[in-house]
C-alpha cells in the first residue's frame, strides 16, 4: 500500500489537491516544485505514468555515458506534433475558449520524459505566469516553448503497448500499459537474464 511505502521509504509527495486525471498537471508542477526546492543540483530528472515499465539500465546509459558531460535546458522523449482535439467525448478534448490555437507546440508524451535539473526551476516558474490546461504534457510543451527549450525526439520512449520479449525490451526506454505485476516480472527477468546475449 501507498502508506506502508512511505513509512519504510519516504518516498511520496502529498499536495492539497485532488489526484485525478484533470490534475495531473498540477500533480506535475508539483513535482517540479520540489526538485527546485529540495534536489537543486540534480543532473537529470524523469517523470512518468504509473503504468510504464521503465529500463532503467538503458535509460542510465543514454543519459550518462561518460563523454557525455552533464546537459542543461535538454528535454527528452516521444515527441508529439499535434493540436487540440475539439469532440467534446474524448478523454483528450481541448475547449477553444481554453485553447484557440489549431496546433500544439511540440510537446513530449506524458508517458515519460527526462530533461536535465535545471528544466525543473524553470517550467515551475514559467508556470506561475502560464493558464493552466489539464492535459499536463500539452502544458509542459508549451512552457518549454516559453521558455525556448526544444524537445529532443528519442525514439526509445515508447508510449504504446509492446509484447514482451527479453530482447525487444532491452532496446527500449519505456513501455507503455504494464501492470504492476509484469513491471515487476519483467525487471526480475531482465536482471536475471543480463548474461544472455539477444
Amino acid at each position: 500500500s501507498l502508506s506502508l511505502s512511505n513509512t519504510i521509504f519516504h518516498d511520496i509527495l502529498v499536495e492539497d489537491f485532488v489526484d485525478s486525471y484533470h490534475n495531473l498537471t498540477l500533480k506535475t508542477l508539483m513535482g517540479m516544485r520540489w526538485v527546485t526546492s529540495f534536489c537543486p543540483n540534480t543532473q537529470y530528472v524523469m517523470k512518468t505514468d504509473s503504468d510504464i515499465f521503465v529500463n532503467m539500465d538503458n535509460l542510465v546509459f543514454n543519459l550518462l555515458r561518460p563523454n557525455i558531460k552533464p546537459r542543461r535546458r535538454f528535454f527528452t522523449g516521444h515527441v508529439i506534433n499535434g493540436g487540440p482535439i475539439r469532440d467534446v467525448h474524448s478523454k483528450w478534448f481541448m475547449s477553444r475558449e481554453l485553447y484557440p490555437d489549431s496546433r500544439y507546440p511540440p510537446f513530449c508524451s506524458g508517458t515519460g520524459y527526462v530533461f536535465s535539473g535545471d528544466i525543473a526551476e524553470l517550467i515551475y516558474k514559467t508556470s506561475l505566469h502560464t493558464r493552466l490546461l489539464h492535459l499536463e504534457d500539452v502544458y509542459v510543451g508549451l512552457c518549454l516553448r516559453k521558455l525556448g527549450v526544444h524537445a529532443f525526439q528519442n525514439s526509445g520512449f515508447n508510449h504504446w503497448k509492446m509484447s514482451y520479449s527479453l530482447c525487444r525490451y532491452r532496446k527500449v526506454l519505456t513501455v507503455h500499459q504494464i501492470s504492476p505485476e509484469e513491471i515487476l516480472r519483467i525487471w526480475n527477468d531482465m536482471s536475471n537474464k543480463k548474461h544472455l546475449k539477444c
